[in-house]
């Protein structure tokens, strides 16, 4: 099978993915789901005009002039209104989000102001205005304030919260199930062996899918026998996944039994190797409804492949408005060589110079098995297939990590 373009396999993962069902979450639950539907303001914010001091509410007219004194005929606080209105020569005394009473059109702060038992003598002339939030001035009735497709923030529960909703609709969350394959990997913590080395791609494609909101589950390690890795794929399907991840096994070699125990499941292949690097013999198909992602085993290429492609797909099933990645523009900090035919994914450093200007520096080793390079990475370098050489201060494209 020939090597398919980066762009054309993401387009083959993406293919007809849809958000997933919705569902209603209280509103603390809701931190990092993704809007299902529109939400608009079920009330006006604030609802009458409010104090934004503490000070006297007054008739701009009566209080125009330094030494003005006016009577004080009552008091307001937040949740306390006063009944009455303000009439020629009166004052009320009211503090930090107290409703204006009727009447006054201005609020003096209590500094600009002396007060004398049941009056007040004004020192700083009143406007018209001044120190009154009005009545919608943050939202009205109404109005669409979020959006389906948001991925909510703790400032978007606050403005929800404000427009009167317990509950929210957002889309289910996606089951990512995690499958390493690989005889040679022991758990952190053990004393591997001769031949053996630990594992750790697991935990960070875990942590990135549950990162983008999916929720995770741990099929461990297959032995590399046919049986265990159809046990793992049987066992992903039972626990309602709607995404696999294979790690290891991609390849072809003897001991590369996932495709193949795929293949015995019927899967729909959409692809296999990739022109991309690291990552070439990365693989992705259908076993019915569950979508399926085959990485290679390598630590960088897993998790390079992971970020290219399980993330958008799991912002496309979440619901998620802004699904792919975004290439920011930077400029090279030494010379590159020409390109093949795959595109690359350098592992860098960006730092900004005295201007402003982005200058990525790629890790001194790319070898797709060096963990310690791809952590002090802050962004993968991306080279076009075929580009040609070039020199230190061209321009060029990054996507930054996660941090």
């Amino acid at each position: 099978m020939a090597l398919m373009p980066v762009s054309d396999a993401l387009a083959a993962v993406l293919a007809g993915a849809e958000p997933l069902p919705e569902q209603m979450v209280a509103l603390d639950e809701a931190y990092h789901r993704v809007l299902a539907l529109d939400v608009a303001a079920r009330r006006t914010q604030p609802p009458q005009a409010m104090s934004a001091m503490d000070g006297y509410a007054v008739r701009a007219a009566d209080a125009a002039a330094i030494d003005s004194r006016l009577t004080v005929i009552g008091e307001v606080a937040a949740g306390r209104p006063f009944a009455r209105a303000v009439g020629t020569g009166e004052a009320v005394r009211i503090f930090t989000g107290g409703v204006v009473p009727d009447g006054a059109d201005a609020v003096v702060i209590q500094e600009d102001t002396v007060a004398d038992g049941n009056s007040v003598t004004i020192k700083e002339a009143a406007i018209t205005g001044r120190h009154i939030r009005p009545a919608g001035v943050d939202f009205r009735e109404g109005d669409v304030l979020l959006r389906k497709g948001t991925r909510l923030t703790e400032r978007d529960l606050a403005l929800a919260a404000g427009m009167n909703y317990p509950q929210l609709a957002v889309c289910r969350r996606p089951k990512v199930a995690i499958l390493a394959t690989g005889d040679e990997l022991v758990m952190p913590g053990s004393a591997p062996g001769h031949g053996q080395i630990v594992y750790s791609n697991g935990y960070a494609l875990h942590a990135l899918a549950r990162s983008e909101g999916a929720e995770t589950v741990d099929l461990g390690v297959a032995a590399d026998t046919l049986e265990a890795t159809t046990s793992g794929i049987r066992r992903a399907r039972e626990s309602g996944a709607d995404i696999l991840i294979t790690t290891g096994g991609a390849s072809v070699g003897d001991h590369d039994l996932v495709q193949q125990a795929l293949r015995d499941e019927g899967i729909a292949m959409a692809f296999w190797k990739i022109a991309m690097r690291p990552g070439k013999p990365m693989m992705h198909g259908r076993l019915g409804a569950m979508r399926v992602i085959g990485l290679p085993g390598n630590p960088v290429s897993s998790y390079v492949c992971a970020f290219l492609f399980m993330v958008p797909l799991i912002r496309a099933l979440s619901g998620r408005s802004v699904i792919h990645h975004r290439r920011e523009r930077a400029v090279l900090a030494c010379d590159l060589g020409a390109n093949d035919q795959r595109e690359d994914y350098l592992r860098a450093t960006l730092e900004l110079r005295d201007d402003g200007t982005p200058v990525a520096l790629p890790v001194s080793h790319q070898d797709s098995s060096l963990l310690a390079n791809l952590a002090a990475a802050q962004v993968l370098l991306v080279r076009p297939p075929f580009a040609p050489k070039a020199e230190a201060g061209s321009p060029c494209e990054v996507l930054r990590l996660p941090v």
